[in-house]
C-alpha cells in the first residue's frame, strides 16, 4: 500500500494538488508544499483520534458511509467551477473534529513557514480533509476494514512509507512534542524551529517546502 506522500506524487495526487490550487486560487507549487506537510499531519491526527474505541468506531462509520471514497471518482466534476461549499463545510467539520483547538496553531505555523496567509491555508485544508477521508475510505473498502486494529493498521500504513521515514519520524514528534499524548501540541514551535527537539527539524521542513 502506498503511503500518503507517495499518493501526492502519483497521477491522482497531482490531480488533487492542481484541483485544490485552482479551487483556492493558490499557486500549484505552494499548494503542493502545503499538502506535503498537511496530509501526513492530518493522517497522524486521525490515527491518534482512532486510538480510542469511540474514536475508531466513529471513523469506521464515516469511512463506510459518507466518506467511502466516492469523492475521488469524479475529481474533474468536483473541481470544475470551484469546489462546492458543502465539501469545504464538511472539511471544516472534519478538521474541527480531529484537530480541535490546535487547528489555528497549525494554520499559523504553516503560514509562517510557507509564506502563504493562514486564511488561504485554512481553505486548502478544508478541501484536503474530505479528499483524505475519501482516500482512507477507498483503502478501507479495498482492504475490507472491519475492526479498530485493522483501521489502525491502515492509518499506520499510510504513514509508514519506507521512502519517507524522516518525514514520519518528524510528524510523530510534531504531533506530540512532549510525549503527553495531546494531539498536535507545540506544533507552532516545532514547525517554526522552536527549542523542543530542534535538531533536524528546520532542515527537514526546508526540504519539504523547498521541493520544486
Amino acid at each position: 500500500m502506498s503511503g500518503i506522500l507517495d499518493l501526492l506524487g502519483s497521477d491522482l495526487g497531482k490531480t488533487i494538488i492542481s484541483g485544490v490550487a485552482g479551487s483556492t486560487g493558490q499557486d500549484s507549487s505552494k499548494t503542493a508544499s502545503i499538502l506535503t506537510m498537511a496530509m501526513p499531519l492530518l493522517t497522524q491526527a486521525m490515527a491518534k483520534n482512532a486510538s480510542t474505541p469511540e474514536g475508531a468506531q466513529g471513523l469506521m462509520s464515516a469511512l463506510s458511509g459518507k466518506h467511502d471514497g466516492s469523492i475521488l471518482d469524479n475529481l474533474g466534476g468536483l473541481f470544475s467551477g470551484g469546489v462546492d461549499s458543502s465539501v469545504s463545510d464538511d472539511g471544516g467539520k472534519i478538521l474541527g473534529h480531529i484537530l480541535g483547538g490546535k487547528q489555528a496553531n497549525i494554520e499559523n505555523a504553516l503560514s509562517q513557514k510557507s509564506g502563504m496567509d493562514s486564511g488561504s491555508i485554512g481553505q486548502i485544508l478544508k478541501v484536503a480533509a474530505p479528499l483524505l477521508m475519501g482516500v482512507l475510505g477507498k483503502q478501507s473498502k479495498q482492504q475490507n476494514i472491519s475492526s479498530p486494529s485493522a483501521l489502525t493498521g491502515l492509518l499506520g500504513g499510510m504513514l509508514g512509507n519506507n521512502s519517507a521515514q524522516s518525514e514520519q519520524s518528524f510528524l510523530t514528534s510534531l504531533l506530540d512534542a512532549d510525549g503527553d499524548g495531546s494531539i498536535i501540541d507545540d506544533v507552532a514551535g516545532m514547525v517554526l524551529g522552536g527549542d523542543k527537539k530542534k535538531g533536524g527539524i528546520g532542515g527537514l521542513l526546508g526540504g519539504l517546502f523547498g521541493k520544486k
